[in-house]
């Protein structure tokens, strides 16, 4: 086996430091992955059609297409038709899930799995409360659900798109009749053949196992303290405020119902413990940890305002004009690793911090001091079209039930849902190609008026497209210098008395355990060459190694920051990290071994 050159150190050293620092937090997905694809080529190591060929890219492309359909769905009120039935006359928690799982499962096969998520939360999360149920109960199992609805069809996740137009590019390359014939498109449902047993055996766990692993967290206000969704505020005594004068036990500040004063900053000194005869004084800052029902009842004091937005006046028609919402952080955001004072939120989003929930965390000090990272939920205090404005924003993801404040075009649901219908039709056709199909019914959604072309825009996820763009830079670096090729040949040498079937669960095992520090998309374009690679070496279908690589890519069970659903859920069911590697590692373990078992079966690694 050849030694790597200086390319290929280089290349692998600096796909090293891109995930060190994703890691880190040290920047946002896109713009290191795309930093690392410059770096490759100001060296020489790629030109210059490689560093923007995933642009031009058609699975790329067939992506920023669905995303307009997706939203399409959503502004029509499609989602929400569905959503409304979604849990039927369900009374038991096994009973919801089981109404669920098998529609947000369908849903996600054909709909970006981000928006049908985002659109259950807030309906589950009222059936719980009626139900004395637990969010964390449910929340967790419907992002599961929503991958593994993805992994089922061509357009279930932008993961198959890319790995899909990969597969046709490798067949273009090669002048073997053979391996052309072996790589080519993906059909629309060729990937129902693992994504239905591998869905079917994730229903079955979280059905049975997973749900008895899962965390049972009580909201504080309905179970009497019982929290997880601690919220820290802090709140300002302006002049004009009725507390000034009064101790705190005549306040009430001591008897608030899931509500616990931590300390109050006076004048440059913090007072804490708090004692219950301490006299409340203008200026006085008051620190809370709580849950949101009392932080609500907190700002009806007047003259009592959050400290991070000190020109609010209780009772003005200013305030009477703000809104409060909840918000997740994303890993793409550039407010992570600034502290709240640092990311400006007044200029940059017209909304003021009022507090921060982190996971299963009890934060301590200032908010203002506060670092924010990936997976934090924010209280936002906002102006009445705060929603409308950011409610695609690719820095975080709202999670309140805030479908009143936006006009949903409802007398277009039948005909967005009967364009979806067109979309899976085209895409079946073989005379049509994706992304024909995919742009043409994104622009009878526009030309129907089920979404404006200023929503449209709006809704393309750059962030999203630029991540995959990015790995696609890197992923020819890797081929380009060897590195693909030489790290192939060790995976061929280290799995040589085992057979081709060992190799292929190398791939799949290495492929989401690099799922776990980076976005699916890029984890695919970056496995691709290296399976290919493997492949060859071993003279067996490389169609199969492909197939590994989509599938293993999916799985995206064990950590909160690996894909978009968890992070949305993360949050909102007031989950911990380790809570996804325990009911995610085991899922991850079972989809392993249907994989390698069920792959070599319907695409043969011989015979070809």
């Amino acid at each position: 086996m050849s030694e790597l050159t200086w390319q290929g150190w280089f290349t692998l050293a600096v796909i090293g430091l891109v995930f060190v620092a994703l890691l880190r937090n040290l920047g946002p997905p896109d713009i290191l992955l795309m930093g690392g694809s410059v770096v490759v080529a100001l060296v020489g190591i790629i030109e210059v059609d490689d560093l923007v060929s995933g642009f031009a890219n058609p699975g790329m492309l067939t992506i920023a297409a669905l995303f307009v359909v997706t939203a399409a769905m959503r502004e029509t009120g499609a989602l929400d038709r569905v959503g409304k039935h979604m849990l039927g006359k369900a009374k038991t928690e096994r009973g919801a899930f089981l109404r669920v799982a098998p529609q947000i499962g369908i849903l996600s096969a054909f709909l970006n799995n981000t928006a049908i998520v985002a659109m259950a939360i807030p309906i589950l999360n009222d059936w719980c409360r009626k139900r004395g149920v637990s969010p964390s109960r449910l929340l967790l199992p419907l992002s599961y659900v929503a991958i593994l609805g993805g992994m089922c069809t061509l357009i279930g996740t932008s993961r198959n798109l890319i790995v899909s137009e990969l597969m046709v590019e490798a067949a273009g390359a090669t002048d073997d009749p053979t391996r052309r014939t072996a790589l080519g498109a993906l059909s629309m449902f060729e990937l129902a053949w693992i994504g239905v047993p591998c869905a079917l055996v994730g229903f079955a766990y979280l059905a049975f196992v997973g749900r008895r692993l899962l965390p049972e967290r009580k909201d504080a206000i309905e179970r009497f303290g019982e929290s997880t969704r601690d919220y820290l505020v802090e709140m300002l005594v302006q002049p004009n405020c009725p507390l000034v004068g009064q101790r705190i036990d005549e306040a009430g500040l001591r008897r608030l119902p899931g509500l616990f004063l931590i300390e109050i900053a006076r004048a440059g000194r913090i007072i804490a413990p708090v004692q219950p005869d301490e006299t409340i004084a203008e200026g006085d800052r008051l620190t809370f940890s709580g849950v949101v029902s009392t932080i609500v009842d907190l700002e009806r004091i007047p003259g009592f305002v959050p400290a991070a937005d000190e020109t609010y006046e209780s009772g003005s028609s200013k305030a009477r004009s703000r809104r409060l919402c909840e918000a997740v952080i994303s890993a793409t955001a550039p407010l992570i690793g600034q502290n709240v004072r640092q990311a400006n939120f007044r200029a940059r989003y017209n909304a003021a911090v009022v507090a921060i929930h982190r996971g299963g965390e009890r934060l301590v000090g200032r908010i203002g001091d506060m670092v924010l990272r990936a997976g934090d939920t924010l209280l936002l205090q906002t102006g009445q079209h705060f929603v409308q404005a950011n409610r695609d924003s690719a820095d975080f993801f709202l999670v309140s039930s805030v479908e009143e404040v936006r006009p949903v075009r409802h007398d277009r649901a039948p005909l967005a849902f009967g364009l979806l219908a067109l979309l899976v039709v085209l895409m079946v056709l073989p005379q049509v190609h994706v992304v024909i199909a995919a742009f043409t019914v994104a622009g009878l959604m526009i030309v129907t008026r089920c979404i404006s072309a200023g929503d449209a825009r709006r809704n393309v996820q750059w962030h999203v497209l630029l991540t995959i763009a990015g790995a696609f830079g890197l992923a020819s670096a890797l081929e380009t210098s060897g590195a693909s090729e030489i790290i192939g040949g060790g995976i061929v040498e280290l799995t040589s008395r085992m057979g081709s079937r060992a190799a292929l669960a190398v791939i799949y095992c290495t492929t989401v355990a690099i799922g776990l520090l980076i976005t699916s998309n890029a984890t695919a374009v970056l496995m691709f060459p290296l399976a290919i690679a493997v492949a060859d070496q071993l003279g067996v279908n490389p169609r199969t190694f492909a197939i590994a690589v989509a599938s293993a890519a999916a799985a995206s069970f064990a950590s909160p920051v690996s894909y978009q659903t968890n992070m949305l859920v993360y949050g909102a069911g007031g989950y911990r990290f380790t809570d996804f590697m325990r009911v995610g590692l085991p899922l991850n373990l079972l989809l392993a071994i249907v994989a390698i078992l069920v792959i070599p079966w319907v695409w043969p690694l011989t015979g070809f």
